[in-house]
C-alpha cells in the first residue's frame, strides 16, 4: 500500500477510536449515575471485551491466537495490565480527586513522553513539526480546560495522573510493538484477558452487585427524560466503546508511530466536550472552541510531517 494511503487509514482509524472514546465516556457517566463504582465499570469494561474477542477469534483464527511463546505471553500480560488496566484504574483514581479536565489535560502528556522516548531512547529522528504539534495540541487542552480557573491541585491526585500518563504512554509503545508480531484482535484479545485476570484479583466476582445491570437510568442532560437499563448501555460501551476503539488504535499502529497516533488521540478531549455539551448539556465557552481549534492544529501539523 502506497505510503501515502498508508498514514491516510492510521489516522481515519485513530480519529474513529477518539470520537468512539468520547461519546463512551458520556454513556459511562451515565451508567455510573445507577450507583455501580468507576472500578467495577472498568472490570465489566475489560471482562466484556475479552469475553467477545475470545468467541470472534474461537470462529475465525483459533490456531492464530493461541500459537504464542512464553516471552511474547510475558509480554502480552505486560501490555495487559500496564497498557489496559493500570490506565483506566489510575485514571478512576486521579478523578476522584481532580477535575477531570485536568486529570485529562495531565495523561494526555502522554503523546510527549512518547516523542521523548523515541528521540532520546532509542534515537529515531523526531521532526520539528512534531514537537511544534505537540505544543499546540497541549496549549488547546489547557485552554479547552481552563487552567487558570484558580485549581486546587490534589498532590495524590496529580500522582495517580502522572502514572495514568506513563502507563498511556506505555500502551502505545507496546502495542506499536505487538502488533509488529501478530494481528491486532489477537493482541487486543491478550491484552484484555491480563487486564481482566488484574480485575478479578482486585476485586473478585462474586462480590459484584449483581442487580446493577438490571436497573433503569436516565440519560441525564437533553435526554433525561429518558430511561434505559443498564445492560444494555453496558453492551454499547463493551462493543463500540471499547472492543472497535481499541482495536482501531492498535490496528492503527501498523500504518503510523506511535508519536503520531498519541497526537491524533487528541481528539478524545476536543470530541469528549463537544459529546457532552449536547447530550449533557454542559456548558461550551468560546475559549474552550478556540482550544479545541489549537488541538485540531496541532494535529493537522502533526500530519503534515512526512
Amino acid at each position: 500500500m502506497p505510503t501515502d494511503r498508508r498514514l491516510l487509514r492510521g489516522y481515519l482509524m485513530v480519529s474513529a477510536a477518539a470520537i468512539l472514546f468520547a461519546v463512551n465516556g458520556t454513556v459511562s457517566k451515565v451508567i455510573l449515575a445507577s450507583g455501580l463504582s468507576s472500578p467495577r465499570l472498568a472490570q465489566v469494561r475489560s471482562t466484556g471485551a475479552f469475553v467477545v474477542l475470545l468467541l470472534a477469534i474461537a470462529v475465525l483464527r483459533p490456531r492464530r491466537f493461541l500459537r504464542v511463546t512464553r516471552r511474547e505471553l510475558a509480554f502480552l500480560a505486560v501490555f495487559g495490565v500496564v497498557g489496559l488496566a493500570s490506565v483506566q484504574v489510575f485514571y478512576f483514581l486521579a478523578i476522584h480527586r481532580l477535575a477531570i479536565g485536568i486529570a485529562l489535560l495531565i495523561q494526555y502528556l502522554a503523546p510527549l513522553l512518547v516523542a521523548l522516548w523515541a528521540r532520546f531512547a532509542m534515537h529515531e529522528p523526531v521532526r520539528r513539526r512534531i514537537w511544534g504539534a505537540l505544543g499546540f495540541a497541549l496549549a488547546g487542552l489547557a485552554l479547552m480546560v481552563q487552567v487558570w480557573r484558580g485549581i486546587a491541585l490534589d498532590g495524590l491526585g496529580v500522582t495517580y495522573a502522572l502514572i495514568a500518563t506513563v502507563a498511556f504512554a506505555a500502551y502505545l509503545l507496546l502495542a506499536e510493538r505487538a502488533v509488529s508480531r501478530r494481528d491486532a484482535v489477537s493482541v487486543s484479545c491478550y491484552g484484555f484477558l491480563f487486564a481482566t485476570l488484574f480485575w478479578a484479583v482486585v476485586q473478585p466476582w462474586w462480590s459484584f452487585p449483581r442487580a446493577a445491570p438490571g436497573r433503569d437510568v436516565s440519560l441525564l442532560g437533553h435526554f433525561a427524560g429518558l430511561h434505559a437499563p443498564v445492560w444494555a448501555l453496558m453492551t454499547w460501551m463493551v462493543l463500540l466503546g471499547t472492543i472497535v476503539p481499541f482495536w482501531l488504535v492498535v490496528g492503527a499502529l501498523r500504518h503510523v508511530s506511535a508519536t503520531r497516533v498519541g497526537i491524533v488521540a487528541m481528539l478524545e478531549p476536543v470530541a469528549a466536550t463537544i459529546v457532552a455539551y449536547g447530550w449533557l448539556a454542559e456548558s461550551l465557552s468560546a475559549v474552550q472552541i478556540i482550544g479545541g481549534l489549537v488541538v485540531l492544529a496541532g494535529i493537522l501539523l502533526a500530519q503534515s510531517a512526512r
